[in-house]
């Protein structure tokens, strides 16, 4: 462990942390140091609705009655919960908006029974929080669904509400869920048999093995990712790294690289409010 630290050093790390990190360091510190809000956006509030859905298709409908129609149902009771939550009623949706990111999000949950039968489905966890020690480092992720396959092995599914990533970031996204698999292994004792992307876009399902190569590669990784913050923390070194991920950041105001000053994130983390408003789609 490193001594003196100018920066406090966040809890826990993410897998989509420890991606942020490496993406921008910058933007890595304004989200899980200054813990600035990130301000809602339309792709967001689609994503979190079709999660919600499919989540409560498998909470409250039985085996059997997991229809296109219960499904479909189980997005119109999670419509206000989200939209008209703390998280999204800042959007301000007027009703025509609102009309077409639920129609896009319907079509998004008719593309899910495309891809599998969820009375097939035997599943045993929904977003189930996962967490283990790797040295001072916390790891901590939550997994959408955990289920047991018919030979009794473990698969973790991740649904993807985005445009399935080109070949060359197919594996980089993969990574991510092996984090999971990771995880599980450590907490569960059983290291599942596969992982799951289920990309509802197109749709089209990602599929992985993870293998003892692969955890042990995740393992080095992520301390190699925390000993990068605890230097970064310890001498309030976070560079900025433009590049094409600029145009979806959600902190281009306080980024040198684009003008602002890096010490107003601060003042504006303590106050726990941000000036950054709602992004367009």
């Amino acid at each position: 462990m490193v001594g003196h630290v100018s920066l406090p050093l966040p809890s826990t790390l993410s897998p989509s942390k420890v991606s942020a990190f490496k993406d921008c360091a910058l933007a890595f510190r304004f989200a899980a140091i200054d813990r600035l809000p990130e301000p809602p956006s339309l792709w967001t509030a689609k994503g979190t609705l079709v999660h919600r859905a499919l989540e409560r298709l498998f909470a409250h409908i039985p085996v059997g009655a997991r229809t296109v129609d219960a499904a479909l149902a189980q997005l119109d009771l999670a419509r206000p919960e989200v939209l008209t939550g703390p998280e999204y009623a800042a959007l301000g949706l007027d009703g025509e908006a609102e009309a077409e990111l639920a129609a896009d999000a319907a079509q998004l949950v008719r593309n899910y029974f495309e891809l599998e039968d969820p009375n097939q489905v035997n599943t045993i966890g929904l977003e189930l929080t996962l967490e283990a020690r790797l040295g001072t480092l916390r790891l901590r992720g939550i997994v959408d669904r955990l289920d047991v396959g018919p030979d009794g092995e473990l698969i973790i599914v991740d649904y993807k509400t985005g445009r399935a990533p080109g070949i060359a970031y197919e594996q980089q996204k993969l990574g991510g869920v092996h984090f999971y698999a990771y995880l599980c292994e450590q907490m569960l004792g059983r290291r599942p048999a596969r992982v799951q992307l289920l990309h509802l876009r197109e749709p089209v399902v990602i599929e992985s093995i993870p293998t003892d190569q692969s955890i042990r590669g995740l393992a080095v990784r992520a301390a190699a990712v925390w000993a990068a913050v605890e230097r970064a923390c310890q001498f309030d070194d976070f560079r900025p790294k433009p590049g094409r991920l600029c145009d979806y950041c959600a902190f281009k105001a306080y980024c040198p690289a684009f003008g602002g000053d890096p010490a107003l994130a601060v003042t504006a983390g303590t106050a726990g409010k941000t000036a950054l408003q709602p992004v367009p789609a």
